[in-house]
C-alpha cells in the first residue's frame, strides 16, 4: 500500500516573515516520516533561506497512490556512514600496545558540591597510546623530520572523493598492485576492503591479517592517491620487521588510515571521506571519526 503524508506547516525565517502551508500532501517511502524530516524536506525542495523557527502540525498518514518521488525519512540527498570503531575502556587495539583507560576526572557526584542543587556535570579522564581504535598515521609516525598533525590542512583527510578496492581476504591477504588496477585513484581517498573488521577486538585480528605489499604501495603513491585506508590490523605486513608501505605512503605525504570498518556499506564510487584528527603538534597518529557521505 503506497502512503502519503498530509500535513500543516508553518516556517519563519531570521530576517523577518513566515510562510504557511495548509493541507499539503507528500509521498513517502515507508509508512510514517519524522517532523524534522518534513522540515528539511520543505526547506530544500523550496530553496529557503534564512529559516528559523519551524513547526508541522495536523500531520496524518494517509494511504493513497503516489504522486511524485517518495521522500524519505531522512529527508537528505546524502547519507553519513559511521566508518570507526568504537575505542572503549580496555579495548585493545594493537597486542603489545597498552589498552585505554577511560574514568572519571570529575564525576557527577562529586560535582554536586560545586554547583545548585540538581546542576551535575561529569569531566572524564583518558589515558592512551595514539595507536588506539581507528586512527589516521602522518609521516611524523615514521620519519623524524616528516609532518606531525597540525601540520597538516582540513583538505588532507576531510571531505577527500573516495574509491573502496574490494579484496576479500578469504581470497587472498595479500593486495598487490593488480587489485588497484582499474580504479580511480588520483587525489582521491583509496579504501581497502578486505572484510577482516569482522574479527575485531576477538583473538584472531591481531594475526595472518591482509595487508598491502611494497608493489601496490608504489603504485599508490605513483598514481596519486591522497589517503589510503584499509579495515586490516595493519596496512603493513607485521610477519616480518620491514615495513615498505608505510615507508612509501608517508614518505610521499599520503596519510593513512587503519582499522576501518562498515566499508561494505559504501559504493565503489559517489562518495567523499573524512578521518579527522585533533590539531596536535609533536604527534604522527591519533584516533579520528572517521566517516563517508554517500551521495
Amino acid at each position: 500500500m503506497q502512503k502519503r503524508v498530509r500535513f500543516d506547516f508553518e516556517i519563519q525565517f531570521t530576517n523577518g516573515g513566515s510562510l504557511k502551508g495548509e493541507d499539503f500532501r507528500l509521498d513517502i517511502d515507508g509508512d510514517t516520516i519524522s517532523d524534522q524530516a518534513l522540515t528539511d524536506y520543505i526547506i530544500a525542495d523550496l530553496r529557503l533561506l534564512m529559516v528559523g523557527r519551524t513547526r508541522i502540525f495536523n500531520k496524518a498518514i494517509i494511504t493513497e497512490a503516489h504522486k511524485r518521488t517518495p521522500v524519505a525519512d531522512a529527508g537528505q540527498r546524502t547519507r553519513l556512514i559511521d566508518l570507526s570503531h568504537t575505542i572503549e575502556d580496555g579495548l585493545v587495539t594493537y597486542k603489545g600496545l597498552p589498552a585505554p583507560i577511560v574514568c572519571d576526572y570529575l564525576s557527577r557526584e562529586t560535582s554536586r558540591q560545586f554547583y545548585e542543587a540538581g546542576t551535575e556535570f561529569q569531566i572524564g579522564k583518558i589515558e592512551m597510546v595514539t595507536n588506539t581504535g581507528t586512527y589516521l598515521d602522518c609521516p611524523f609516525h615514521r620519519y623524524a623530520d616528516g609532518k606531525d598533525l597540525s601540520e597538516f590542512g582540513l583538505e588532507a583527510f576531510a571531505d577527500l572523493e573516495g574509491t573502496v578496492i574490494h579484496v576479500p581476504h578469504t581470497d587472498t591477504l595479500a593486495i598487490t598492485e593488480a587489485h588497484l588496477q582499474s580504479y580511480e585513484i588520483r587525489n582521491r581517498a583509496v579504501l581497502i576492503h578486505t572484510g577482516w573488521a569482522d574479527f575485531w577486538n576477538t583473538d584472531a585480528y591481531y594475526e595472518n591479517h591482509p595487508f598491502l605489499t611494497a608493489d601496490a604501495a608504489t603504485y599508490l603513491r605513483d598514481c596519486g592517491a591522497k589517503l589510503v585506508g584499509i579495515d586490516s590490523h595493519n596496512i603493513d605486513d607485521t610477519r616480518g620487521k620491514s615495513r615498505p608501505v608505510h615507508t612509501t605512503l608517508l614518505g610521499a605525504d599520503i596519510l593513512i588510515v587503519e582499522h576501518l570498518c562498515n566499508l561494505e556499506a559504501l559504493p565503489a564510487n559517489g562518495f567523499t571521506f573524512s578521518a579527522t584528527p585533533p590539531k596536535f603538534k609533536g604527534v604522527g597518529t591519533f584516533p579520528v571519526r572517521a566517516m563517508a557521505k554517500v551521495r
